[in-house]
């Protein structure tokens, strides 16, 4: 049975494994992005998780999920923000190719996250599924019977530069946002509050935290309904760390949808949380590579 290398390259970690022809992982683990490096740091680290692999595999090739803008035709990274630079105009099928005589399929990790959720995940009976992934920004992808919506220029959905509120959707509603914000009010630094905190906060009747949190799901439910009105999905999938807290995030944010969809709209459309979580790069990375290398029919 062949086996693949699955990478998911974000930009707090890179998460890795190895995925068999049927989807099971065999292995899986991840290390730190140190996406201050830039391109060339993650290349480094990319050919040493390969390497590791093909010491001890025999892999039949490597799928990559990663962040930023991508042309999944050539497998080359268009733009990338400041989180990492010098990576925009990476071309992963060829350092891939050239070093190890592998083929290689990249695709945005959003777009992969939500490619692993309609496959096999929260999104498999539905035909129009927005998937949206609320992180250190709000990534977007939209899949029509299973198929991934890239747009003109391969660049479809990147909803978090949505303009709303005189900012952008993202700015509003991200994890980061919600963590500045709480830092702000609370008179600390970022880096000492992570969104489980911030939940556990709420929970036991932090002022701060649930009014923060308030604020972040009214501005996730508009963003989320002025994209309803445009593509009018049958389901929404929601993922990314701070989404893990279903129980907190379903009912409120469902009830606050209400607010800003008309009803014929609202009473047809379903909101339901990712299965696949943190592994869900990887393994739409793999569906990505049966798809494009047709191995599989």
């Amino acid at each position: 049975m062949d086996k693949y290398i699955c990478i998911d390259i974000g930009g707090t970690c890179i998460k890795h494994g190895i995925i068999d022809s049927e989807a099971r992982f065999l292995s899986h683990s991840q290390i730190p992005t140190n996406a201050a490096e830039g391109g060339p740091g993650i290349i480094r680290r990319v050919k040493g998780i390969i390497d590791d692999y093909i010491n001890n595999e025999t892999c039949a090739g490597v799928a990559i999920s990663t962040a930023g803008m991508v042309d999944s035709k050539r497998g080359v990274i268009t733009f990338s923000s400041e989180l990492i630079p010098n990576y925009t105009g990476t071309d992963w099928k060829k350092i891939i190719y050239d070093a190890y005589h592998l083929p290689c399929s990249v695709e945005n990790d959003v777009n992969c996250a939500g490619l692993a959720e309609v496959i096999s995940g929260a999104g498999n009976n539905y035909n129009l599924c927005l998937c949206l992934t609320i992180g250190t920004g709000i990534g977007g992808c939209f899949l029509i019977n299973k198929q991934i919506y890239h747009g003109a220029t391969q660049n479809a959905m990147e909803i978090g530069y949505i303009k709303m509120r005189n900012s952008t959707f993202q700015d509003i509603s991200s994890t980061s946002a919600l963590i500045r914000r709480i830092a702000s009010r609370k008179m600390k630094k970022a880096e000492e509050i992570d969104g489980k905190e911030i939940i556990d906060l709420a929970l036991s009747g932090d002022l701060i935290c649930i009014e923060e949190i308030d604020r972040m799901i009214d501005g996730l439910a508009e963003g989320i309904a002025n994209i309803c009105y445009v593509l009018n999905p049958q389901v929404i999938i929601l993922g990314g760390g701070i989404m893990q807290e279903e129980e907190y995030f379903s009912p409120r944010l469902s009830e606050r949808i209400k607010k800003y969809l008309l009803p014929e709209l609202s009473e047809n459309l379903n909101v339901v949380f990712a299965k696949h979580k943190n592994r869900a790069g990887m393994l739409g990375a793999f569906y990505h590579f049966q798809e494009t290398s047709k191995i599989f029919l």
